[in-house]
């Protein structure tokens, strides 16, 4: 691995000043990067959600994850897209997903610092023809490839270490408690982004801040 992969830590809290408090908890234990989901915030009011991101003085990603991929916003297409525009401003990343019409798509990867093109799926792993064929379309599109998908053995588990040794600027991630693994092993093909949980928690495998610190120095040293 020649870059360090960046830790990164979701936030998934509904109320703004308890996401400051969950992002400042975060970085203190050593988070390189925080995720801010907007969509999980009970008022995404887009003023509300930059004063929001300005309030942490750190590296963040934002998302206004759609429902079609585990999100919770409940406006329509153009009300998430938009907002998620004017939050790019103030984040180092902006994830979008690659199902996103090109229309709303096209006008957050113009206005991001760099964005992560990600495609989720909870229901199964792709073969890995499907998954390479996503990779290449999220990445003639923007900065980095994400996906994250759901394994029902340990072979699709080892599709996504395939898929990002296979790949450069790749976040690959098999959920769940069976793929948990690929959180500390990606790293060691490239994945340039792992993302941790803020506490013991585990949530669709994530693993938390320490232990995850903990394995990677072990591994990389």
């Amino acid at each position: 691995m020649n870059k360090k992969t960046l830790i990164c830590t979701p936030i998934i809290d509904e109320d703004g000043e308890k996401v400051v408090q969950s992002a400042l908890k975060a970085i203190s234990m050593g988070a390189d990067l925080i995720e801010i989901r907007i969509d999980s915030l009970l008022d995404p009011d887009e003023d509300n959600v930059q004063d929001l991101l300005q309030k942490i003085n750190h590296p963040l990603v934002v998302t206004n994850r759609m429902k079609e991929e585990g999100g919770y916003f409940e406006g329509s297409e153009r009300e998430r897209t938009k907002i998620l525009l004017k939050a790019a401003e103030f984040a180092d990343y902006v994830d979008i997903e690659l199902q996103t019409s090109d229309k709303y798509r096209s006008k957050i990867i113009k206005a991001a610092k760099s964005t992560i093109i990600s495609y989720h799926n909870f229901e199964e792993t792709p073969s890995l023809e499907e998954l390479l064929n996503i990779v290449r379309r999220s990445k003639n599109r923007g900065d980095l490839a994400k996906f994250a998908v759901m394994p029902r053995d340990m072979q699709d588990t080892l599709k996504v270490l395939a898929v990002v040794s296979q790949t450069d600027n790749t976040i690959g991630i098999s959920m769940g408690k069976l793929g948990s693994y690929t959180r500390v092993i990606a790293p060691l093909f490239g994945s340039p982004i792992t993302y941790v949980s803020l506490g013991t928690q585990s949530v669709l495998g994530q693993l938390d801040i320490k232990t995850t610190q903990s394995m990677l120095n072990e591994f990389l040293k």
